[in-house]
């Protein structure tokens, strides 16, 4: 039997302007995740836009949160800092439900929710393309970033990301899932050995069975 989903749309005021956030509520939740977009684009996201559709049906409210200087209509993301606080301004709303909270994002929302989930009280992060390094520069590695999460972790990684491939990842206590031959956006080329729809069921398999296993 499929779980009844509704979507309605939130705007929340932050010290770094207003952000919004779309609810895909079900009745039967047990968690929120709550996600962000990259710097370079917002919740229209293939990733995002997926795991919207699927994990209300397994009992996970999905918040999908466009920062303050997309809301604004701007092209061009603020420092961190800045992405920080607009996150921290949104937290409130999405503990309101009274459920465990899963911070998390892609790329530059995925080191947001990393960066504060320890201050916030997360109870997971979830980073859907986290940049390990910027495109061909390793040296300047973000790492430290994921490692301090310290909260369980799950890294779901295109295996073709030049922002960080799965092998470069250093050991630390985190999952780590890659999606094959997809790149930074989880797309993958129409050559590969699987369709976008299975890149896509990876990703949507990879966080259910992860958030099922959360205490």
């Amino acid at each position: 039997m499929t779980t009844e989903i509704t979507a309605t749309t939130l705007t929340i005021a932050t010290d770094a302007g207003d952000a919004r956030v779309t609810w895909h509520r079900t009745r039967r939740a047990r968690l929120v995740l709550a996600v962000s977009h990259g710097a370079g684009g917002g919740i229209e996201a293939r990733d995002l836009r997926a795991l919207a559709a699927a994990l209300p049906d397994r009992g996970v409210c999905v918040a999908l949160v466009e920062q303050p200087w997309r809301v604004a209509g701007r092209k061009v993301a603020p420092a961190p800092k800045t992405l920080d606080t607009g996150w921290r301004g949104i937290w409130p709303a999405l503990t309101a439900p009274g459920l465990p909270v899963i911070s998390g994002g892609r790329s530059a929302g995925a080191r947001v929710a990393c960066r504060t989930a320890g201050e916030l009280g997360a109870h997971a992060v979830l980073a859907l393309s986290f940049p390990l390094h910027p495109p061909g520069r390793p040296e300047k590695s973000r790492a430290a970033e994921l490692l301090g999460a310290g909260v369980p972790t799950l890294v779901v990684q295109g295996g073709n990301d030049p922002f960080g491939r799965p092998a470069e990842f250093p050991e630390g206590a985190y999952r780590l899932v890659e999606v094959p031959y997809a790149d930074h956006g989880l797309a993958v080329p129409k050559r590969a050995d699987i369709g976008q729809e299975r890149a896509l069921e990876i990703v949507t398999e990879a966080v259910a069975e992860w958030a099922a296993s959360l205490g």
